[in-house]
């Protein structure tokens, strides 16, 4: 009996010991509230693969303190948009998160889309331009290769440079044996020790920031499900871990100089404008919370804060970094993404005005990771000109005509078993111009298309670019794809609406579909140059036509 006793003391010391040893601390509280609002972008409803409804997300919300929440179903924009609501006096504004082949955008402020967003990132982010709204790459550092970013090169506005997600996959499993005794005990300290600086994600942010504003944001990326089924789909066998009050409680952004007033409408347009100016930073609340962080420039009685553009050349510029940080905190000033100062809880520096592009952290000596995660990360502050519109490429000095008037010789239709295409000649005030009709059929499964075909000829390999004057029924996207005698083939995705308009594709930005054995369009072997419509665009049994005139290669 005596030795059953030592075993069961045993059995439950032993854990408690553990706990005990491993229990992170708890958050310390500071004094001072943000001068703005505080909440959390990326989060889950049951509309996708989240577990709460926007009503019992934004209780969580205000449990933990937050004014808003951002949330962002996966989807392709076909849905409208809730409008922004008050639930238990936080702002809950409806986005998205779209699904693409190089990853996932996160939009901002999208109204509906006339037609499914999906395929190439470029594609997704130009259409959300067109709308007016705001483009995030979420996840870019994903350990996971289908949600990993790869198109860096594309003009996005703003990055996650934190994602809890991405934060909790890289993990060794001695991490999260402590975290599955402290969670329990301490939920968001124990999320809070799975946090490491992402330093890649950081230089790829530096170097972007230099030639273009990219406004950092942390994603929680919550969903307060964990599936043990392995059914991503299924609402059974899930445990609703980590939960969004725990996810909350973790880190949260902060809008700078956003007062709500209770209307939602206006409210969450000052939010978003306030988002993507940059005036906002991040704070890791496992840590301390909450914090109140001001980062300014000022000359001649003229003050900026983060996510601002400073003209340069005009003489020296004052930074300031102040904040509630607690005692030994350590602030550093970047710039160009190198270390340039550093401070305790506060810094002043006066740097010249030249151009150059400055960004603060704020450091905690006990913080977990490694290397350590940052308690605070502000957006930068631009001294240089506002960013120039990308410029369009010239006009060819050389055209040679494929199609102008008359019938389409040579022209063939293809599609899928349940899909109907036609080539129809249609008369205009100057000639004549291809009338293409059709139809899309069958399920996702059978991948339907229609596809209008037009001989390559003998002058592509001698240019750069194929041009043709187009316009559709209705707004749409239509795939200009190179197929060779392999069939192996190279896309481009370009935007017709109901205005006519001269459409380049150029060879240099076409990009394989599928496997291919090339890495370039050999322009020698072109066989056809395709005109496709498909679900990547657009869904089964819808229908439309679209009108092409001016086919031309160009140089």
């Amino acid at each position: 009996m005596k030795r059953l006793a030592i075993i069961v003391a045993v059995v439950l010391i032993a854990p408690a010991i553990a706990v005990w040893q491993w229990l992170p601390p708890p958050a310390r509280t500071l004094s001072a509230a943000a001068t703005g609002v505080r909440g959390a972008i990326h989060v889950h409803t049951r509309r996708s693969d989240g577990s709460g409804t926007p009503e019992q997300i934004a209780a969580a919300a205000a449990r933990a303190g937050l004014q808003f929440v951002i949330l962002t179903d996966h989807g392709d924009g076909t849905r409208a948009p809730a409008p922004p609501a008050y639930y238990s006096r936080v702002l809950a504004v409806d986005a998205l998160e779209i699904s693409a082949e190089d990853g996932h955008v996160i939009a901002l402020g999208l109204p509906k889309s006339p037609y499914p967003l999906g395929g190439e990132v470029r594609d997704i982010l130009e259409d959300i331009a067109r709308a007016g709204a705001m483009s995030v790459a979420a996840h870019p550092g994903s350990m996971k290769p289908q949600l990993r970013w790869t198109d860096w090169t594309s003009p996005f506005d703003g990055l996650e440079w934190l994602n809890a997600d991405s934060e909790s996959r890289d993990e060794q499993w001695h991490r999260f044996v402590r975290v599955l005794f402290t969670y329990p005990f301490r939920p968001s300290s124990s999320i809070g020790t799975l946090l490491d600086r992402p330093e890649p994600i950081l230089r790829r942010w530096d170097a972007l920031t230099v030639r273009r504003r990219v406004v950092a944001l942390a994603g929680a990326d919550a969903h307060a499900r964990l599936d043990v089924s392995g059914d991503d789909r299924s609402r059974n066998a899930v445990l609703n871990v980590p939960g969004y009050e725990t996810m909350f409680r973790t880190f949260s952004i902060t809008a700078s100089g956003v007062r709500f007033t209770g209307d939602a409408n206006a409210d969450s347009a000052a939010l978003l404008d306030a988002i993507r100016r940059g005036h906002a930073y991040t704070t890791i609340d496992a840590l301390a919370t909450p914090g109140a962080v001001a980062f300014t420039a000022s000359r001649g009685g003229v003050t900026w804060q983060a996510g601002d553009f400073v003209p340069a050349g005009e003489g020296d510029i004052e930074l300031q970094a102040e904040s509630n940080a607690s005692p030994g905190s350590r602030v550093v000033l970047f710039r160009n993404g190198s270390v340039e100062a550093t401070g305790e809880r506060m810094l002043r520096r006066v740097v010249p005005g030249t151009p150059a592009v400055y960004r603060v952290e704020i450091q905690v000596a006990d913080a977990p990771g490694n290397p350590p995660i940052p308690w605070v990360v502000t957006n930068p502050i631009y001294v240089r000109s506002q960013d120039a519109k990308a410029v369009a490429r010239g006009e060819p000095s050389e055209r040679a005509s494929l199609y102008q008037d008359g019938e389409a010789r040579g022209w063939r239709i293809e599609t899928s078993p349940r899909s109907k295409g036609a080539i129809d000649v249609a008369r205009t005030t100057t000639g004549t111009q291809l009338l293409l009709r059709w139809a899309i059929g069958g399920t996702r499964s059978e991948s339907p298309y229609a596809a209008f075909v037009m001989p390559t000829g003998t002058l592509l390999p001698a240019n750069d670019r194929l041009l043709f004057n187009g316009r559709a029924d209705k707004p749409m996207r239509l795939s200009v794809q190179f197929r060779l005698g392999s069939g192996e083939r190279w896309r481009r995705s370009v935007y017709l609406d109901e205005t006519a308009r001269e459409v380049a594709v150029f060879f240099d930005e076409v990009r394989p579909v599928g496997e291919t054995t090339q890495r370039r369009l050999p322009l020698g072997q072109v066989r056809d140059v395709l005109f496709v419509v498909d679900t990547v665009n657009a869904t089964p049994g819808n229908a439309g036509q679209f009108w092409i005139d001016d086919v031309q290669y160009g140089r």
